[in-house]
């Protein structure tokens, strides 16, 4: 599936699931898709939440992950530098043994 094809995918999955999370007054919008992670942004009452990364791990990750394919995981937008500095960090590490 193109990358294209998989965004458009992710932010219908979304779009789904969206009003869920709206009902407790809260939302959830695509930040970005890259290796296999959907980055989310996390709105209104979810926003600080203390069950938000249940939510995210235990709901929309499980529900895009079965939608869309090449889905591996749902992260915070905010959380896309670590994420990214950990994964260099990883491949560096790899290419030293």
């Amino acid at each position: 599936m193109e990358n294209e094809q998989t965004i458009q995918l992710i932010k219908d999955t979304l779009d789904k699931i969206r009003p869920f999370m709206q009902r407790e007054g809260g939302d959830v919008t695509f930040d970005s898709f890259e290796d296999g992670i959907v980055y989310v942004n996390i709105h209104g009452a979810c926003e600080g939440c203390a069950l938000i990364n249940e939510d995210l791990e235990e709901g929309v990750e499980v529900i895009l992950m079965e939608e869309v394919p090449g889905v591996v995981a749902v992260r915070l937008a905010s959380q896309k530098e670590e994420i990214k500095k950990a994964m260099n960090e990883l491949k560096e590490n790899k290419t030293d043994d």
